[in-house]
């Protein structure tokens, strides 16, 4: 299949491609979440949920892996780098306290979980990360290897912290990301902006940006 992409045409098999969802999760993305709580606007990261809805739908009916992420620690915490905890405090409450969804950013709680209107079927994988990058000390790699997957279709948020670093690591373990723009978000459009131009930059330095149409087209 061929995407009419930026900064060229993107390529893909879809029986060697798989969808990354990367943290849509209830405190980064609902109104009255943790993300909010820190004085983020949330508009833009609530705008693409339908556009990632429809993403989801369109590679489930292809036959494609979906694979969502949930940035989160263990409840002791022993997952968690002191000097991350420590720059979490900075903000008022931070990883481990307690906040408007149950203890933030700690696996098994309310505000860790995906956003209902996203929520993945037992079919869908899910990986649980500890750092901003998919790819640290998670399964993800092994899932992808197993499946014999070669390029990766990345929606979720944000585009300029665990999604771009994501695709940053993606890139160098040989794989070929194309990230949908209008199904990634950060809380600051110029952030997100910058991210898509330093992803396609050089002659896709690190992969490949198209909005959802273009992809549905594909």
């Amino acid at each position: 299949m061929i995407v009419d992409a930026k900064p060229y045409e993107y390529t893909f098999d879809p029986e060697k491609t798989a969808l990354l969802v990367i943290d849509m999760q209830r405190d980064f993305c609902e109104h009255g979440g943790f993300g909010e709580m820190l004085g983020n606007d949330i508009s833009e990261v609530t705008a693409i949920i339908p556009q990632v809805g429809k993403v989801i739908d369109h590679c489930r009916s292809l036959g494609m892996p979906v694979i969502y992420t949930k940035e989160g620690h263990l409840p002791d915490l022993s997952d968690c780098p002191p000097s991350k905890l420590r720059r979490s405090k900075k903000q008022g409450a931070g990883i481990g306290d307690m906040g408007p969804m149950g203890r933030i950013m700690i696996q098994g709680e309310p505000g860790n979980d995906i956003v209902p209107e996203l929520y993945p079927k037992e079919e869908d994988i899910v990986i649980h990360k500890c750092g901003k990058g998919s790819f640290y000390k998670t399964a993800l790699e092994d899932n992808l290897q197993e499946k014999g997957i070669e390029s990766l279709i990345v929606t979720g948020v944000t585009t300029h912290v665990c999604v771009q670093t994501t695709i940053r690591e993606a890139n160098d373990r040989g794989y070929e990301c194309l990230l949908i723009k209008d199904a990634s978000a950060a809380y600051d459009r110029a952030d997100h902006l910058a991210s898509l131009q330093m992803i396609t930059q050089q002659g896709a330095i690190f992969g490949w940006t198209a909005d959802t149409e273009s992809l549905l087209k594909a």
